[in-house]
């Protein structure tokens, strides 16, 4: 595929993640909180440490089932800090586990995915950006977003790491007009 977003450059693991995942819409709420922790694991970090640790990150994490890890004490927090596959940070793992228990809340009072959706209308957002210097950071609907889940319980997910987040699971279609995955994540033009 010529012309892809310049940020995948060339790295196999990057250039797949790509072309199959980044930018297409997801709706599913436990994989939605798996990109949500693992975007959230990112920060001051690059996307490519977490690509490389991410299957560790789902053996630690118990396959990102909410229920389980929102069941972490502090001696299962304990473990996965000795765990050299993922990040090991106090933190962001204690961050996780109040995640999954916010994760568990929502989804039982409206839908985790429903939820999440509702801050770009239920739909993905069609930026037709000409390159990626022209791509936000962070936009209202992603300073909403943070708000929101940090209101319920989430931490890790300030506006930029909600806006990355967004772009990830196809809320926005951010991938540049010359991209060949930009047209493919598009809805057809009516008229033709």
């Amino acid at each position: 595929m010529t012309d892809r977003c310049a940020w995948c450059g060339s790295n196999p693991l990057y250039v797949a993640y790509h072309d199959t995942e980044w930018g297409v819409p997801e709706y599913d709420p436990r994989a939605l909180w798996e990109k949500l922790v693992l975007d959230g694991f990112q920060a001051g970090l690059s996307w490519i440490t977490i690509l490389r640790k991410r299957g560790a990150f789902r053996a630690e994490f118990d396959g990102f089932d909410p229920e389980s890890v929102a069941g972490w004490d502090a001696a299962r927090i304990d473990r996965a800090l000795q765990n050299p596959g993922i990040i090991r940070h106090r933190g962001k793992i204690e961050s996780a586990v109040r995640g999954a228990r916010a994760f568990l809340d929502i989804e039982a009072q409206e839908g985790f995915a429903p939820f999440l959706w509702s801050f770009v209308g239920g739909k993905p957002v069609q930026n037709r950006w000409a390159s990626m210097a022209e791509v936000p950071v962070a936009t209202p609907e992603s300073t909403a977003m943070s708000k929101a889940l940090k209101k319920r319980g989430f931490n890790f997910c300030g506006p930029v790491i909600a806006y990355a987040f967004m772009q990830a699971t196809g809320m926005v279609n951010d991938h540049v007009t010359t991209c060949p995955r930009h047209a493919a994540l598009s809805p057809p033009q009516a008229g033709g």
